[in-house]
């Protein structure tokens, strides 16, 4: 039984549909479950494949999913929307043991993925790989069972932007969410309303040991949860920043989030990598609660909520308040 339309759909179509661009202009396509890759992707003739939607779709232009249906892996070589409304489920397998969604493009150009399932099914290597490009925005999507990480952002060119918001990262086999850029460039990192969980390894991570740029990251919001408990000693963090001497000063902000039950809390990890914690809850960790290792930082805002951890809880030195 086909999936209802959307009124939100139809709207966005009849709009197109009426407006004045030329007959070969190309900023809006679509896919569905009934759609023919042999089709022009026009709403009424869709195609079938995410893979060809971006094919045929204008740089900068948007391919938007018109009923749920599983559409394919994709090979992103440009500037695009990948994008399904609330009501409409579009799934991405990967195909054996690669990615479900690849990302090089140009340095300047964006990426945006909303309302995507990306299911590795426990074959699929990676769920999202983004390789270049000047940024990443993610919204509204689960990415699960994948054998690595759920969204791997290792840009290569000089600097990168990511943001991932409302959005599930559980059961990938290493991390839900790896920041490992390389370059000499500045990443910027947000996660709002994520939840990373589950995971094999550590909930986000955040590894400047192969860049020497900079690299900072905003959570909010967020929860790491239950991640990499099968591991005993380090791995296994809600929560891990990294760095080395030489390498990226790497930074992250945590507010108003948890690290629950993973196999540590929350770790910074070498020289120049620090962590800020305000507001928010370490509890039910295996081994350390929160801490620094090697030359590594984490201090507190001195309003957090720390608890019932394996190591005893211990209080990290605490930011001046002014």
């Amino acid at each position: 039984m086909r999936t209802q339309i959307p009124f939100a759909v139809l709207a966005v179509a009849f709009a197109y549909t009426f407006a004045t661009a030329p007959a070969h202009a190309r900023a809006r396509v679509f896919v569905a479950s009934y759609g023919d890759d042999a089709n022009p992707c026009t709403f009424g003739s869709p195609c079938k494949t995410f893979q060809h939607a971006h094919d045929v779709v204008d740089a900068g232009g948007e391919v938007t999913a018109i009923d749920s249906a599983g559409f394919g892996p994709i090979k992103i070589t440009k500037a695009v929307t990948i994008t399904s409304p609330p009501g409409v489920e579009a799934g991405i397998v990967p195909t054996g043991a690669g990615s479900a969604i690849f990302i090089n493009v140009p340095a300047a150009d964006a990426v945006v993925l909303r309302g995507l399932t990306l299911n590795g099914s426990g074959v699929g290597g990676t769920g999202i790989v983004f390789s270049g490009g000047a940024s990443l925005t993610v919204i509204d999507c689960v990415v699960q069972n994948f054998v690595f990480d759920g969204i791997d952002f290792s840009p290569s060119n000089a600097a990168g932007n990511l943001s991932v918001t409302n959005t599930a990262t559980i059961h990938n086999g290493r991390a839900g969410i790896d920041v490992s850029p390389f370059g000499s460039g500045v990443v910027e990192s947000v996660f709002n309303h994520v939840q990373a969980s589950t995971n094999g390894d550590s909930g986000i991570i955040l590894d400047g040991t192969s860049s020497t740029g900079t690299v900072n990251g905003a959570v909010y919001e967020s929860v790491a949860a239950a991640n990499g408990v099968n591991l005993s000693g380090l791995g296994g963090e809600g929560f891990l920043v990294f760095s080395d001497t030489g390498q990226a000063p790497t930074t992250l902000m945590v507010f108003h989030s948890a690290s629950v039950n993973n196999n540590n809390g929350i770790l910074a990890q070498g020289t120049g990598a620090k962590v800020r914690i305000a507001n928010s809850t370490i509890t039910g960790n295996n081994n350390l609660s929160w801490g620094g290792i090697s030359s590594g930082v984490v201090v507190s805002y001195g309003d957090n909520y720390i608890d019932g951890n394996g190591d005893g809880d211990p209080t990290p030195p605490a930011t001046p308040r002014k």
